[in-house]
């Protein structure tokens, strides 16, 4: 195993901790020694010990002399738990590889330290796949304008949400159903507009079987604050609901500030339409889930009016990710990556 191989595998790693670390980072790493994989390990746990400690714990004595493939740097500050740059210089690592520098917080530094103390350091391999995976970590550490915005939507194949009379009925499969559940694990928030609530009724919760480690607020955008309070997103009190209405001539840019202040470093917008369409027309979207369905409808409500995500590369969109979700297709499209210099 090479160190690129090695670190896709540690990306892999990372994604465990989905729903489980934020807002801390997830992180993977592997141990390589004579182009062999001799132990991995991932943050598994908010507050938990993190990926390189988990790894050296596996890797015992063997990790002596061996080279750390880690997808962010090791932090080198006493945070919930010891220092991992300690660690790595305790167990006699002679090398290490991260994808994604630390974003100038007091974690920082550990490859300078690593690096004074007589051990090999790289930076920068498949940095971009890392910063993908934790982009909301990252932008919420570079920017604090606004929360990291990402949509999901799903559509007919022909790019429909709804029918004609937004009737509530399924779109997408079991399996697209039962991905979004996981999906809203690792936000700080759910958000949909008014006409969703009233018509769908949903309860913006985390219902799967990976449990949020805390249970994201539901959001509620409404120009006029008028929503019937007889909606699961008032009446069930296993998650907060946040009201942002124009009241105080607040736009969305003002909204979204708002809800930065309140700790909300991460927002998924479920819906509707107008919502969406309005987030990408005053370019405030920076990753879209696309669950496109077999199943045509022939009209009905647009989902993202004349933009489509898989074919907006002129304007700065990037398709990252394709994925069968049962029938369906999962297709992630990114605008805004946060990335720190190498």
């Amino acid at each position: 195993m090479n160190e690129r191989e090695a670190m896709t595998r540690a990306i892999v790693l990372a994604e465990r901790g989905w729903g489980r670390v934020h807002p801390n980072p997830m992180v993977g790493a592997v141990l390589l020694k004579n182009g062999e994989a001799i132990a991995e390990g991932w943050h598994a746990e908010f507050g938990s010990p993190h990926a390189e400690a988990n790894a050296l714990a596996a890797a015992g004595d063997l990790a002596r002399g061996s080279t750390c493939v880690v997808t962010l740097e090791p932090c080198a500050h006493h945070g919930k738990t010891p220092p991992c740059t300690d660690a790595l210089l305790a167990a006699g690592v002679a090398r290490v590889v991260c994808a994604v520098r630390e974003p100038g917080n007091e974690a920082g530094g550990g490859l300078a330290k690593l690096k004074a103390a007589g051990v090999s350091i790289e930076s920068g391999l498949m940095a971009e796949d890392a910063a993908r995976m934790n982009a909301a970590f990252l932008c919420a550490a570079m920017t604090a304008d606004r929360p990291w915005v990402a949509v999901k939507v799903a559509t007919s194949s022909d790019g429909f949400l709804a029918t004609p009379d937004r009737k509530p009925r399924w779109i997408s499969s079991y399996e697209a159903r039962d991905w979004v559940q996981w999906l809203r694990a690792g936000f700080d928030a759910v958000a949909v507009g008014r006409v969703t609530v009233e018509t769908d009724n949903p309860q913006l919760t985390v219902r799967g079987p990976l449990m949020a480690r805390v249970m994201p607020t539901r959001v509620i955008f409404s120009r006029k604050g008028m929503v019937k309070r007889d909606q699961l997103v008032f009446t069930s009190d296993v998650a907060p609901t946040t009201l942002l209405t124009d009241a105080d001539g607040e736009d969305t840019v003002a909204k979204l500030r708002t809800l930065r202040s309140r700790g909300v470093q991460s927002l998924l917008v479920e819906g509707g339409a107008a919502l969406i369409q309005s987030l990408l027309a005053d370019d405030l979207v920076d990753r879209i889930y696309w669950v496109r369905a077999r199943k045509s409808l022939g009209q009905g409500v647009s989902a993202f009016g004349d933009f489509l995500p898989d074919q907006a590369e002129a304007q700065g969109w990037k398709v990252v990710r394709r994925q069968a979700l049962g029938p369906d297709t999962l297709i992630v499209t990114d605008r805004r990556l946060c990335l720190p210099a190498s």
